[in-house]
């Protein structure tokens, strides 16, 4: 039984964590308080904001300490939904304007061809919203890359470093765990997909990398799908 789907991790995987940390992250932080302030009304935001107060146990939090709240969180990069949720809406209104661009490795912008040759589909998974991912690949160096991609999964699936996540994603793409190969530079994370069944492969892009015994590969024109 076959490869039949990719999943590949984000930061540091597809794209250059300093992309995310140096430019997304201090985006995100200075543009929240404003963006809060016009947008609380909205009900996505008004929900995220609710959210931000219950996880903090400040259920009086006015807006400018839900902004401290939130930039206390980016500086710590807490894998809250609500953080998540807010900053893909901002990055939104940065990559409309043209503020930048999403950084995607080469390596793997070479490689959809082949994978998508081999009859395999590709999806992402990440910390970051599926919001920030689409909009991550859509506004990519190469151009919109979103074509290329039959899904993208965030922690509403689960957390990345827990086993149930895996199984979840495999519910939802209905296929076997041996059918499905996950693809991250993190080693925990590996760890819960193979708890999970999967095919796993770390890449180790830095000579500083935390490794494990997992295959290993330093871009992906070195990843096997047959």
């Amino acid at each position: 039984m076959g490869i039949r789907a990719i999943i590949v991790d984000t930061a540091g995987t597809t794209t250059d964590l300093d992309f995310i940390q140096d430019v997304l992250f201090p985006y995100s932080k200075k543009a929240m308080g404003d963006f809060l302030d016009k947008n609380q009304h909205n009900p996505l935001v008004e929900y995220c904001i609710s959210d931000v107060r219950d996880l903090a146990l400040e259920q009086d939090a006015s807006i400018e300490r839900v902004t401290e709240i939130l930039s206390l969180w980016i500086d710590e990069d807490r894998k809250a939904t609500p953080l998540k949720t807010l900053q893909g809406l901002i990055w939104k209104q940065g990559y409309a304007a043209g503020e930048f661009t999403g950084h995607i490795y080469p390596d793997f912008i070479d490689a959809i061809p082949r994978i998508e040759a081999a009859n395999i589909r590709i999806y992402s998974f990440s910390s970051g919203s599926a919001e920030a991912q689409k909009m991550l690949f859509s506004h990519s160096d190469a151009g919109d890359l979103t074509p290329k991609f039959s899904g993208h999964f965030d922690t509403r699936t689960g957390n990345k470093l827990d086993k149930q996540a895996y199984c979840n994603i495999l519910n939802t793409i209905s296929l076997s765990p041996k059918q499905v190969l996950f693809v991250s530079d993190v080693v925990e994370e590996l760890k819960a997909a193979d708890a999970a069944g999967l095919h796993t492969v770390q890449m180790v892009r830095f000579d500083n990398q935390k490794t494990a015994k997992f295959t290993q590969i330093s871009d992906f024109s070195a990843l096997k799908i047959d």
